[in-house]
């Protein structure tokens, strides 16, 4: 038999001594059971829940593992957050989580994560009235997943978000899917947090977005809330692959977010019937959408709304059916948009301003589906350059009572000066290279 030298015999004490405990596994029958679990585990320790109903609050004050078997439901009886993390590295994961409190100066909250809760996981949980769903309050590279939440009904000021992220860097939410509440998402005093794959139905704001710069919103998707996208004094985001469908007011807003890309984002609009739009003095457009039979909605909505936002860049995006495509306004500059479809919006782009910009890049443009254009040479791009505004329609935004003119002789002279004299035509959107067809049919390099 092989005999170890002294040396070797103290450092393979040493070895031992040093290396830690296997995690212990908790299984408690009872609250008061739970509580000494808390309260004994060991950091790196899992409390698996048993199906039934356990009473909170719970705290987890040292690095666990919270579980709930199917079934396990946590109520916090109405009474402050019904889980709150208050250590690094926790996991709370598989439970059905309800019933906090209503403070909104405490942000009572389904789950909470402290400063302290930095890598904390939040994954697979159910989550119902809350105030809040979860609250990110300073727990910097945490995880937000594969949650289902659905938020309270009342008082849009005395609800909460569905998850709130405040000064967080690095978290991660996704895959989560939101109902009702106030916002769905809403970040703010933040940096690098990944937004991705979330489904977002009525709320206010699927996604809000304030002060948070350098991160990404991803394939998410926004449907029947007030607004989509609301991203605000926020800098160099990448916006890619979102879905707007029937929110109410707008698909995107921009307000004060500068040096962002937003490629591939889709919005579908809801526009009025068209008798409503002869309601208000317009005539419609054939190919857009009706609204159901006993809507209320009266159509103001806009795709995109881009106010005081400058230097983005707007890619390969789809916006439809909206009453608006995009409503530039407040000294705007600097913005690239080529390669987008603007397909059957009542008003493809509403500018007031006299400045004249340039929505081509490279000589390619953008889809117009109202550009009844020729494309003699074979090249895909338009022969001639596409103006989405006139004289009229400024006349119409500036004194909307004016609209009942719409038909008459002489604004239609008007307009018929305007196509055979481009010089009497105000400054505003040009597309030199329109493109002949949408993007998913005719992609270009």
């Amino acid at each position: 038999m092989t005999r170890l030298s002294p040396l070797a015999l103290m450092l393979t004490a040493a070895v031992l001594w040093a290396a830690p405990l296997a995690a212990a596994t908790w299984r408690p029958g009872s609250d008061a059971e739970l509580a000494d679990a808390l309260a004994g585990a060991a950091a790196g320790d899992e409390i698996i829940l048993r199906e039934g109903r356990w009473s909170g609050p719970l705290v987890l004050d040292k690095p666990l593992v919270l579980k709930g078997e199917p079934g396990a439901v946590v109520d916090g009886g109405h009474a402050g957050h019904v889980i709150e993390v208050d250590a690094p590295d926790s996991t709370v994961t598989g439970l059905e989580i309800t019933r906090s409190g209503a403070d909104l100066d405490r942000m009572d909250s389904g789950v909470f994560l402290t400063k302290k809760a930095t890598r904390a996981r939040v994954e697979g949980n159910r989550l119902t009235d809350n105030l809040h769903g979860i609250r990110v309050q300073g727990a910097k590279d945490s995880l937000v997943a594969r949650n289902t939440i659905v938020g309270r009904l009342g008082r849009q000021a005395e609800l909460g978000n569905g998850v709130t992220v405040w000064n967080a860097p690095g978290a991660v939410i996704e895959e989560n899917d939101i109902t009702q509440g106030r916002d769905g998402i809403f970040v703010t005093v933040s940096k690098k947090n990944v937004f991705r794959a979330n489904r977002m139905r009525n709320t206010r704001f699927a996604i809000h977005y304030m002060n948070t710069s350098d991160s990404e919103v991803i394939d998410n998707d926004s449907r029947d809330n007030s607004m989509g996208y609301a991203i605000m004094f926020s800098d160099r985001l990448r916006v890619t692959g979102n879905r707007s469908e029937n929110d109410r007011d707008y698909g995107f807003l921009f307000n004060s977010a500068n040096r962002s890309v937003l490629t591939g984002n889709t919005v579908i609009g809801h526009p009025a019937s068209p008798d409503r739009w002869r309601d208000m003095g317009q005539s419609s457009e054939e190919g857009v959408p009706a609204a159901e039979p006993g809507s209320d909605h009266v159509a103001p909505q806009k795709c995109v709304f881009i106010y005081n936002a400058n230097k983005n860049r707007f890619t390969g995006n789809r916006f439809q059916g909206c009453g608006t495509g995009i409503h530039f306004t407040a000294g705007a500059e600097g913005n690239k948009v080529s390669r987008n479809d603007f397909v059957n919006n009542r008003v493809q782009v509403k500018y007031v301003g006299t400045r004249t910009l340039e929505w081509s890049e490279d000589g390619v443009g953008n889809y117009w589906s109202d550009n009844a254009a020729f494309d003699l040479d074979g090249d895909g791009l338009a022969d001639s350059v596409y103006r989405p505004n006139d004289m009229v329609d400024k006349v119409m935004w500036t004194a909307p009572q004016a609209r009942m003119l719409l038909t008459s002789p002489a604004v239609q002279i008007i307009r018929f000066a305007q196509s055979r004299f481009p010089a009497v035509l105000p400054g505003g959107v040009t597309d030199s290279a329109p493109l002949m067809f949408p993007n998913s049919e005719r992609p270009l390099p």
